[in-house]
């Protein structure tokens, strides 16, 4: 794997063993999300949910973000993320904690050092270890909204099979959609008051 621009454009990253449930995202989708997220990247506080190889996060950092929190619920997963933060000499901008999004997120602001979160990025998994689908969209969009996580005038996105629908949390809206293959990515906000 590697960081495909920014400060660290090209430089290749440690990704974790097949054998790992964790299926991490595309060059092509990482590459077009980010082009979307270009006006709002720079000195963001940037969230990496379900942080898996943690690819999502370090692109962020090497484009500009000031800071990435990266959580997964697999410490395997924790390790590699914190082996390419001191590879690709991000680690000062970039901190890792084990959790579970599907649990209350109360705590993930202290750990993390900040109340709140300018881009947060949900990449929950499709399927179980029994190819089952899954649908932790929702439920963890909803967590993240009950812990207040989001900053004013920031996005949430959440990468999700195209099959699974998303409820969005009340005071929330969805206001870009792209889809590649079986897989959209949902670009939220709070939804502005009315005047």
């Amino acid at each position: 794997m590697r960081i495909l621009a920014g400060d660290s454009r090209g430089r290749r990253f440690k990704s974790v063993p097949r054998t790992f449930p964790v299926k991490p995202i595309s060059s092509r989708i990482k590459k077009s999300v980010f082009d979307i997220l270009r006006p709002w990247l720079a000195e963001a506080r940037f969230l990496d949910l379900y942080a898996g190889t943690g690819a999502v996060g370090l692109e962020a950092l090497s484009r500009g973000a000031a800071s990435c929190f990266f959580v997964d619920r697999d410490r395997r997963c924790l390790a590699v993320i914190d082996e390419n933060l001191k590879a690709l000499d991000l680690a000062a901008k970039g901190r890792t904690s084990y959790g579970d999004v599907l649990q209350d997120l109360s705590w993930l602001a202290y750990r993390a050092g900040v109340a709140t979160f300018d881009l947060i990025y949900l990449g929950p998994p499709y399927r179980d270890a029994q190819d089952r689908p899954l649908h932790d969209s929702t439920p963890s969009l909803a967590r993240v909204a009950q812990a207040g996580l989001l900053a004013p005038g920031g996005l949430i996105l959440i990468q999700h099979h195209v099959k699974e629908e998303v409820a969005l949390p009340a005071g929330y809206e969805r206001f870009r959609r792209e889809k590649y293959g079986d897989t959209f990515v949902d670009f939220h906000r709070r939804r502005p008051a009315a005047a």
